[in-house]
Protein backbone atom coordinates (compact mmCIF):
# COMPACT_ATOMS: atom_id res chain seq x y z
CA UNK A 1 0.00 0.00 0.00
CA UNK A 2 1.12 3.48 -0.45
CA UNK A 3 2.05 5.48 2.41
CA UNK A 4 -0.46 8.14 4.12
CA UNK A 5 -0.36 12.03 4.30
CA UNK A 6 -0.76 11.11 7.55
CA UNK A 7 2.20 8.61 7.73
CA UNK A 8 4.72 10.79 5.70
CA UNK A 9 3.83 13.95 8.45
CA UNK A 10 4.66 11.43 11.53
CA UNK A 11 7.61 10.27 10.16
CA UNK A 12 9.02 13.88 8.88
CA UNK A 13 7.82 15.72 12.21
CA UNK A 14 5.49 17.92 10.76
CA UNK A 15 1.25 18.70 10.56
CA UNK A 16 -0.50 16.85 7.58
CA UNK A 17 -1.21 20.16 6.21
CA UNK A 18 2.29 20.76 5.75
CA UNK A 19 2.81 17.44 3.88
CA UNK A 20 -0.10 18.39 1.83
CA UNK A 21 0.87 21.94 0.60
CA UNK A 22 4.59 20.27 -0.02
CA UNK A 23 3.01 17.49 -2.25
CA UNK A 24 0.47 19.68 -4.58
CA UNK A 25 3.32 21.96 -4.92
CA UNK A 26 1.66 25.25 -2.80
CA UNK A 27 3.47 27.86 -1.45
CA UNK A 28 4.05 28.91 2.43
CA UNK A 29 6.67 25.64 3.28
CA UNK A 30 10.36 26.74 4.31
CA UNK A 31 12.73 24.88 1.31
CA UNK A 32 14.11 22.82 4.11
CA UNK A 33 11.00 21.66 5.28
CA UNK A 34 10.15 20.80 1.88
CA UNK A 35 12.85 18.78 1.09
CA UNK A 36 12.58 16.66 4.45
CA UNK A 37 9.07 16.11 3.40
CA UNK A 38 10.18 15.03 -0.09
CA UNK A 39 12.91 12.89 1.02
CA UNK A 40 10.79 11.17 3.32
CA UNK A 41 7.92 10.44 1.16
CA UNK A 42 9.87 8.90 -1.63
CA UNK A 43 11.52 7.23 1.02
CA UNK A 44 8.62 5.99 2.50
CA UNK A 45 7.23 4.98 -1.31
CA UNK A 46 4.61 7.45 -1.52
CA UNK A 47 6.12 8.42 -5.88
CA UNK A 48 5.98 4.31 -5.54
CA UNK A 49 9.03 2.19 -5.70
CA UNK A 50 12.35 3.93 -4.97
CA UNK A 51 13.90 4.78 -7.99
CA UNK A 52 11.65 3.27 -10.29
CA UNK A 53 8.34 6.52 -10.73
CA UNK A 54 9.99 7.79 -14.12
CA UNK A 55 9.66 4.35 -15.01
CA UNK A 56 6.68 2.82 -13.62
CA UNK A 57 3.24 2.91 -15.26
CA UNK A 58 0.75 5.86 -13.92
CA UNK A 59 -2.30 4.85 -13.68
CA UNK A 60 -5.14 8.08 -14.27
CA UNK A 61 -9.02 7.94 -14.41
CA UNK A 62 -11.11 10.48 -15.75
CA UNK A 63 -14.46 11.04 -14.50
CA UNK A 64 -17.03 12.75 -17.34
CA UNK A 65 -20.45 13.36 -17.79
CA UNK A 66 -21.94 10.78 -19.76
CA UNK A 67 -24.17 11.84 -22.34
CA UNK A 68 -24.36 12.67 -26.40
CA UNK A 69 -22.67 16.55 -25.37
CA UNK A 70 -20.27 16.77 -28.94
CA UNK A 71 -17.53 18.84 -26.85
CA UNK A 72 -17.50 15.99 -24.33
CA UNK A 73 -17.13 13.55 -27.07
CA UNK A 74 -14.08 15.18 -28.25
CA UNK A 75 -12.47 15.40 -24.99
CA UNK A 76 -12.66 11.94 -24.19
CA UNK A 77 -11.06 10.87 -27.32
CA UNK A 78 -8.45 13.54 -26.81
CA UNK A 79 -7.93 12.37 -23.61
CA UNK A 80 -7.16 8.94 -24.14
CA UNK A 81 -4.89 9.96 -27.75
CA UNK A 82 -2.54 12.55 -25.13
CA UNK A 83 -2.09 9.48 -22.54
CA UNK A 84 -1.45 6.95 -25.36
CA UNK A 85 1.09 9.53 -26.64
CA UNK A 86 2.45 10.74 -23.33
CA UNK A 87 3.11 7.00 -22.76
CA UNK A 88 3.70 5.28 -19.47
CA UNK A 89 -0.23 5.78 -18.52
CA UNK A 90 -3.16 3.45 -18.11
CA UNK A 91 -6.40 5.57 -18.48
CA UNK A 92 -9.83 4.44 -17.93
CA UNK A 93 -12.98 6.27 -17.98
CA UNK A 94 -15.82 6.64 -15.68
CA UNK A 95 -19.06 7.83 -16.88
CA UNK A 96 -21.87 9.18 -15.03
CA UNK A 97 -24.78 8.46 -16.16
CA UNK A 98 -27.32 11.81 -15.35
CA UNK A 99 -24.16 13.36 -13.36
CA UNK A 100 -25.96 13.99 -10.41
CA UNK A 101 -24.09 15.19 -7.47
CA UNK A 102 -24.29 11.47 -5.28
CA UNK A 103 -23.71 9.25 -8.32
CA UNK A 104 -20.38 11.51 -8.96
CA UNK A 105 -19.35 11.54 -5.59
CA UNK A 106 -19.93 7.71 -5.21
CA UNK A 107 -17.98 6.96 -8.14
CA UNK A 108 -14.62 8.92 -6.51
CA UNK A 109 -14.59 7.36 -3.17
CA UNK A 110 -14.82 4.24 -5.65
CA UNK A 111 -11.58 4.98 -6.69
CA UNK A 112 -9.70 5.31 -2.94
CA UNK A 113 -6.71 2.88 -3.73
CA UNK A 114 -7.30 1.95 -6.74
CA UNK A 115 -5.04 5.12 -8.80
CA UNK A 116 -2.44 7.96 -8.97
CA UNK A 117 -4.40 10.08 -10.26
CA UNK A 118 -8.11 11.94 -11.44
CA UNK A 119 -9.20 14.45 -14.30
CA UNK A 120 -12.73 14.93 -13.93
CA UNK A 121 -15.49 17.54 -14.97
CA UNK A 122 -16.92 18.13 -11.27
CA UNK A 123 -19.87 19.48 -10.27
CA UNK A 124 -19.81 22.12 -7.50
CA UNK A 125 -21.55 20.60 -4.68
CA UNK A 126 -20.66 20.11 -1.20
CA UNK A 127 -20.74 16.29 -1.23
CA UNK A 128 -18.70 16.53 -4.35
CA UNK A 129 -16.05 18.49 -2.91
CA UNK A 130 -16.06 16.42 0.05
CA UNK A 131 -15.46 13.25 -1.77
CA UNK A 132 -12.36 15.18 -3.80
CA UNK A 133 -10.93 16.08 -0.62
CA UNK A 134 -11.17 12.60 0.53
CA UNK A 135 -9.84 11.68 -2.70
CA UNK A 136 -6.53 13.88 -1.75
CA UNK A 137 -6.07 13.39 1.44
CA UNK A 138 -4.91 9.91 0.52
CA UNK A 139 -2.41 11.14 -1.82
CA UNK A 140 -4.53 10.67 -5.10
CA UNK A 141 -3.74 13.80 -7.08
CA UNK A 142 -7.50 15.44 -8.18
CA UNK A 143 -7.43 17.73 -11.07
CA UNK A 144 -10.40 19.70 -12.79
CA UNK A 145 -11.32 20.28 -16.43
CA UNK A 146 -13.57 22.69 -18.15
CA UNK A 147 -15.90 23.46 -15.01
CA UNK A 148 -13.72 24.57 -11.69
CA UNK A 149 -14.46 24.41 -8.44
CA UNK A 150 -13.00 26.60 -5.31
CA UNK A 151 -11.88 25.35 -2.14
CA UNK A 152 -11.08 21.78 -2.48
CA UNK A 153 -7.59 20.12 -2.32
CA UNK A 154 -6.80 19.62 -6.50
CA UNK A 155 -3.51 19.98 -8.19
CA UNK A 156 -5.08 22.48 -10.40
CA UNK A 157 -7.79 23.02 -13.01
CA UNK A 158 -6.83 23.04 -16.80
CA UNK A 159 -10.17 25.05 -18.53
CA UNK A 160 -11.02 28.33 -19.94
CA UNK A 161 -11.92 31.59 -17.87
CA UNK A 162 -15.64 30.84 -18.08
CA UNK A 163 -16.55 34.29 -16.55
CA UNK A 164 -14.18 35.89 -19.11
CA UNK A 165 -16.51 33.94 -21.58
CA UNK A 166 -19.53 34.59 -20.48
CA UNK A 167 -18.54 38.58 -20.87
CA UNK A 168 -16.88 37.81 -24.47
CA UNK A 169 -20.54 36.84 -24.96
CA UNK A 170 -22.16 39.44 -23.72
CA UNK A 171 -19.78 42.29 -25.35
CA UNK A 172 -20.47 40.23 -28.69
CA UNK A 173 -24.13 40.10 -28.44
CA UNK A 174 -23.99 44.00 -27.43
CA UNK A 175 -22.28 45.00 -30.31
CA UNK A 176 -24.38 42.58 -32.96
CA UNK A 177 -27.96 44.28 -31.65
CA UNK A 178 -26.42 47.91 -30.93
CA UNK A 179 -27.36 50.19 -27.59
CA UNK A 180 -29.40 52.38 -29.46
CA UNK A 181 -33.04 50.45 -28.57
CA UNK A 182 -34.26 47.47 -26.51
CA UNK A 183 -33.66 44.10 -27.44
CA UNK A 184 -34.63 40.79 -25.83
CA UNK A 185 -32.19 38.09 -25.08
CA UNK A 186 -32.48 34.78 -23.62
CA UNK A 187 -30.13 32.51 -22.03
CA UNK A 188 -30.11 29.12 -22.57
CA UNK A 189 -27.96 27.17 -19.26
CA UNK A 190 -27.05 23.20 -19.14
CA UNK A 191 -26.99 23.52 -15.20
CA UNK A 192 -25.87 26.06 -12.76
CA UNK A 193 -24.40 23.08 -10.69
CA UNK A 194 -21.49 23.51 -13.42
CA UNK A 195 -19.84 26.34 -11.62
CA UNK A 196 -18.30 27.17 -14.87
CA UNK A 197 -21.93 27.58 -16.09
CA UNK A 198 -22.81 30.03 -13.51
CA UNK A 199 -19.72 31.95 -14.23
CA UNK A 200 -20.57 32.53 -18.14
CA UNK A 201 -24.17 33.68 -17.18
CA UNK A 202 -22.62 36.10 -14.50
CA UNK A 203 -20.06 37.68 -16.90
CA UNK A 204 -22.89 37.78 -19.12
CA UNK A 205 -24.85 39.89 -17.41
CA UNK A 206 -22.65 42.16 -15.85
CA UNK A 207 -21.21 42.98 -19.21
CA UNK A 208 -24.86 43.96 -20.39
CA UNK A 209 -25.88 45.43 -17.10
CA UNK A 210 -22.52 47.98 -17.58
CA UNK A 211 -22.13 48.72 -21.55
CA UNK A 212 -25.82 47.49 -22.77
CA UNK A 213 -27.71 48.09 -20.47
CA UNK A 214 -31.15 48.40 -23.05
CA UNK A 215 -30.49 44.42 -23.95
CA UNK A 216 -32.98 42.74 -21.49
CA UNK A 217 -32.61 39.22 -20.18
CA UNK A 218 -36.67 37.84 -20.56
CA UNK A 219 -36.01 34.67 -19.73
CA UNK A 220 -33.61 32.03 -17.79
CA UNK A 221 -33.98 28.61 -19.92
CA UNK A 222 -32.23 25.38 -18.09
CA UNK A 223 -32.02 22.48 -20.56
CA UNK A 224 -29.86 19.95 -18.70
CA UNK A 225 -27.39 19.31 -21.44
CA UNK A 226 -30.35 18.25 -23.51
CA UNK A 227 -30.33 18.84 -27.02
CA UNK A 228 -34.10 17.98 -27.84
CA UNK A 229 -34.89 20.15 -24.67
CA UNK A 230 -33.27 22.70 -25.94
CA UNK A 231 -35.06 22.33 -28.89
CA UNK A 232 -38.60 22.31 -27.43
CA UNK A 233 -37.83 25.11 -25.22
CA UNK A 234 -36.19 27.27 -27.79
CA UNK A 235 -39.37 26.53 -30.04
CA UNK A 236 -41.53 27.87 -27.35
CA UNK A 237 -39.79 30.66 -26.75
CA UNK A 238 -39.76 31.34 -30.50
CA UNK A 239 -43.30 30.95 -30.24
CA UNK A 240 -44.07 33.09 -27.01
CA UNK A 241 -42.13 36.32 -26.77
CA UNK A 242 -39.90 38.61 -28.88
CA UNK A 243 -35.91 37.76 -28.61
CA UNK A 244 -33.71 39.02 -31.10
CA UNK A 245 -30.57 37.62 -29.17
CA UNK A 246 -29.89 33.96 -28.05
CA UNK A 247 -26.73 33.14 -25.54
CA UNK A 248 -26.41 29.28 -24.92
CA UNK A 249 -24.21 28.24 -22.54
CA UNK A 250 -23.67 24.85 -22.82
CA UNK A 251 -24.75 22.14 -24.49
CA UNK A 252 -28.14 21.83 -26.61
CA UNK A 253 -26.76 24.23 -29.63
CA UNK A 254 -28.03 22.08 -32.10
CA UNK A 255 -31.33 22.20 -30.56
CA UNK A 256 -31.66 25.47 -30.87
CA UNK A 257 -30.35 25.69 -34.41
CA UNK A 258 -32.85 23.35 -35.34
CA UNK A 259 -35.63 25.74 -33.62
CA UNK A 260 -33.88 28.38 -35.34
CA UNK A 261 -34.66 27.52 -38.79
CA UNK A 262 -37.97 26.05 -38.67
CA UNK A 263 -39.15 30.08 -37.82
CA UNK A 264 -39.03 32.07 -40.61
CA UNK A 265 -37.10 35.41 -38.75
CA UNK A 266 -34.57 32.47 -37.57
CA UNK A 267 -32.25 34.75 -39.12
CA UNK A 268 -32.93 37.93 -37.60
CA UNK A 269 -32.06 36.50 -34.14
CA UNK A 270 -28.03 36.85 -32.65
CA UNK A 271 -27.50 33.35 -31.77
CA UNK A 272 -24.06 33.07 -29.75
CA UNK A 273 -22.91 29.67 -28.50
CA UNK A 274 -19.75 27.54 -27.18
CA UNK A 275 -17.31 25.32 -28.50
CA UNK A 276 -16.61 24.44 -32.36
CA UNK A 277 -17.99 21.65 -33.36
CA UNK A 278 -19.06 19.73 -36.80
CA UNK A 279 -22.45 20.69 -35.84
CA UNK A 280 -21.41 24.38 -34.57
CA UNK A 281 -19.48 24.56 -38.05
CA UNK A 282 -22.16 23.72 -39.96
CA UNK A 283 -24.44 26.42 -38.36
CA UNK A 284 -21.88 29.03 -39.13
CA UNK A 285 -21.82 28.29 -42.41
CA UNK A 286 -25.55 28.29 -43.06
CA UNK A 287 -25.49 31.46 -40.82
CA UNK A 288 -27.78 30.05 -38.09
CA UNK A 289 -25.16 30.85 -35.77
CA UNK A 290 -23.12 34.19 -35.35
CA UNK A 291 -20.33 33.35 -33.16
CA UNK A 292 -18.67 30.26 -31.25
CA UNK A 293 -16.39 31.42 -28.32
CA UNK A 294 -14.32 28.34 -28.71
CA UNK A 295 -11.66 26.53 -26.23
CA UNK A 296 -9.20 23.77 -27.69
CA UNK A 297 -10.07 19.85 -26.14
CA UNK A 298 -7.00 18.60 -27.25
CA UNK A 299 -4.91 21.70 -26.18
CA UNK A 300 -6.67 20.71 -22.34
CA UNK A 301 -6.31 17.18 -22.61
CA UNK A 302 -2.85 17.70 -23.03
CA UNK A 303 -2.34 19.85 -20.08
CA UNK A 304 -3.83 18.01 -17.65
CA UNK A 305 -1.84 15.03 -18.17
CA UNK A 306 0.83 17.08 -18.29
CA UNK A 307 -0.28 18.54 -14.82
CA UNK A 308 -1.43 15.06 -13.41
CA UNK A 309 1.61 13.30 -14.04
CA UNK A 310 4.27 15.70 -12.82
CA UNK A 311 2.55 16.05 -9.71
CA UNK A 312 2.27 12.37 -9.10
CA UNK A 313 6.04 12.58 -9.78
CA UNK A 314 6.74 14.97 -7.29
CA UNK A 315 7.37 18.23 -9.31
CA UNK A 316 4.99 20.85 -10.15
CA UNK A 317 3.28 22.10 -13.18
CA UNK A 318 1.62 25.25 -13.26
CA UNK A 319 -1.85 25.70 -14.04
CA UNK A 320 -3.07 26.69 -17.72
CA UNK A 321 -5.71 28.52 -18.64
CA UNK A 322 -6.44 27.86 -22.54
CA UNK A 323 -7.08 31.52 -24.64
CA UNK A 324 -10.76 32.08 -25.48
CA UNK A 325 -11.35 32.08 -29.71
CA UNK A 326 -14.01 33.57 -31.11
CA UNK A 327 -15.30 31.95 -34.52
CA UNK A 328 -17.14 33.29 -37.19
CA UNK A 329 -18.10 32.41 -40.57
CA UNK A 330 -15.12 34.23 -42.30
CA UNK A 331 -12.65 32.54 -40.05
CA UNK A 332 -13.63 29.08 -39.45
CA UNK A 333 -10.00 27.03 -38.38
CA UNK A 334 -9.78 23.30 -40.42
CA UNK A 335 -9.60 20.48 -37.84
Amino acid sequence: MRSTVSHIAKEAGVSPATVDRVLNGRDGVRARTRDIVMEVATRLGYFGPVGSRDQSEIRIEFVLPAGNNTFMLMLRKFLFEEAAAYGGINASLHLIEAFDPENLSHKLRELEGKTDAVALVALDHPIVREAINHLASTGIRVATLVSDISSVNKIGYVGIDNRAGGRLAGLLMGRFLGDDQEHGTAIFIGSSAYRGHEEREMGFRSILAQDFPLLKIVEIIPVSEDRDRAYEAAKRLLESKSVRGIYNIGSGNQGIGRALRETKHGREIVFIGHDLTDATRMMLLDRTMDAVIDQNPRVEAREAIKLLVSAVRGSKEPEYLPRLQVIFRENIPTF
